[in-house]
């Protein structure tokens, strides 16, 4: 068996031979299992994903790597994965997910536990800076493309096996999975470097990979009808789209994605949003520590509350856009976006009282969970074919991405372009990057708004 065809999407098994009733039970039970495959399955994947943002200020005191190197390592990430997103959301949609899903995952805690050991060498005294910095981007980088196998098998899981009336609510809830996989990375590898040291952190999140790749392997499944089980139109009653399962049909209605206007300026303002998103995910803790004195446990804990909060953001809002907005997501992302540009604000100019920090991340938290389901993905596949899924989330995938590692390499240098050494005391300047994390915030919802004016015409 090659890898093309180990890979390739699964083909129609022998039908099941039940009655109406048990073949509805079983189309039930295995699309549960899909969704919380999914579901958790993607959230551990955040945990591989975002455990560099936990470990930086212990990483900058070592003296291991600088600011600026953070930022790159960081956006090695991004730019892999924003690449990633493109290809692997076309490539996707002619996989097995199964498969497609638990491979990313394999390679991204690999990848972990190889910059763990990387770290250990380097405390050791076996490597020196340039040689970890390098390694650290390209093992990141690595890290980034098997990230970008996560969430489009996940959201094709929620294609396949959930017809479209119900694909908002439960969007919403894949959803929280981003947020459920910050939260945890925050408070889990957060608490791993406190008590063993940064390189343990990395080391943790290798081992929460594992067990993602076990609950995909156990629990997701392909289509419908590798199950014996008729498509889902059927399954539901509801009317099938005129659309062909045929390789060459797919690819047709993958390329009518790339000219439709409206995806990419989704993509756009998609790119915007994560570059507040990845601004406080990813330098947060490190300024909640220089800016506002907090200790790591502290500032990891306030993040985290961002990361909970997201989870209320992303459920409702499915559930809100499909109930009584009749799929009018463009509204409430519009709302979202003022409201997440509010909280940054709130976040980045209030004083050091742990109240107003702690209900800026709640309000931040909210809204990025509303705009990730909605400008991330949900508003573009609203608006093309089920067949073609894959390939509206890689580019709004690629664009989000380019943007959050854009961030990172300029938040990087704006930081540590402001940084002063007082006394043998380093200390950073946030003031410009402020600045840039909030315009960008600004933009995004502008954008929004043209799309919500377009989108319903």
């Amino acid at each position: 068996m090659n890898i093309l065809s180990f890979f390739r999407k699964s083909a129609p098994s022998a039908p099941f031979t039940g009655d109406d009733a048990a073949r509805m039970k079983l189309y039930k039970k295995l699309r549960f299992q899909s969704f919380i495959a999914g579901t958790v399955g993607y959230s551990l994947y955040y945990v591989c994903r975002t455990s560099l943002n936990v470990v930086k200020k212990p990483i900058l005191e070592s003296g291991a790597l600088d600011a600026t190197q953070l930022g790159i390592i960081g956006s090695a990430l991004l730019f892999a994965y924003a690449i990633g997103k493109f290809v692997n959301g076309f490539l996707s949609d002619h996989s097995n997910i199964k498969r497609f899903m638990a491979a990313g995952l394999c390679v991204s805690a690999v990848a972990n536990l190889l910059v763990g050991a990387l770290g250990f060498a380097n405390g050791g005294g076996m490597v020196g800076n340039m040689t970890l910095f390098v390694a650290f981007a390209v093992m990141w980088g690595v890290n980034g493309w098997s990230q970008s196998m996560g969430a489009p098998p996940a959201i094709i899981a929620l294609s396949r096996w959930y017809p479209l009336s119900k694909r908002g609510t439960y969007y919403g809830f894949f959803s929280a999975s981003h947020n459920l996989g910050e939260f945890l990375s925050f408070l889990f590898v957060g608490a791993v470097v406190g008590i063993f040291g940064w390189q343990w952190g990395f080391v943790g999140s290798s081992l929460a990979g594992v067990l993602g790749v076990l609950v995909i392997v156990f629990l997701l499944h392909d289509t419908p009808e590798s199950k014996g089980l008729p498509p889902i139109e059927v399954l539901t009653g509801e009317e099938a789209p005129e659309q062909s399962h045929d390789h060459g049909a797919t690819s047709e209605l993958q390329r009518s994605v790339i000219r439709n206007p409206f995806v990419w300026v989704l993509a756009l303002s998609s790119a915007f949003m994560y570059v507040s998103r990845y601004a406080i995910n990813g330098w947060g803790v490190l300024f909640l520590q220089e800016v506002k004195g907090y200790s790591l446990a502290t500032a990891t804990q306030v993040i985290s509350v961002n990361a909970l909060l997201g989870i209320v953001g992303t459920v409702f809002s499915g559930w809100l856009s499909d109930t009584l907005f009749h799929g009018r997501r463009n509204v409430l992302a519009f709302g979202f976006g003022v409201l997440n540009t509010i909280a940054l604000c709130l976040f980045l100019y209030s004083g050091d009282g742990m109240f107003v920090n702690l209900l800026s991340m709640v309000l931040f938290g909210m809204a990025i969970g509303v705009l990730i389901c909605f400008l991330g993905g949900l508003m573009a596949i609203d608006i093309v074919p089920r067949e073609a899924t894959g390939a509206a989330l890689g580019i709004v995938g690629m664009a989000s991405y380019v943007g959050a590692g854009l961030q990172d390499i300029v938040s990087g240098w704006l930081i540590n372009s402001g940084k002063t050494v007082t006394d043998g005391v380093t200390s950073y300047d946030f003031d410009t990057a402020i600045v840039f994390w909030i315009a960008a915030s600004a933009l995004s919802f502008i954008l929004a708004l043209f799309v919500a004016k377009k989108s319903h015409a």
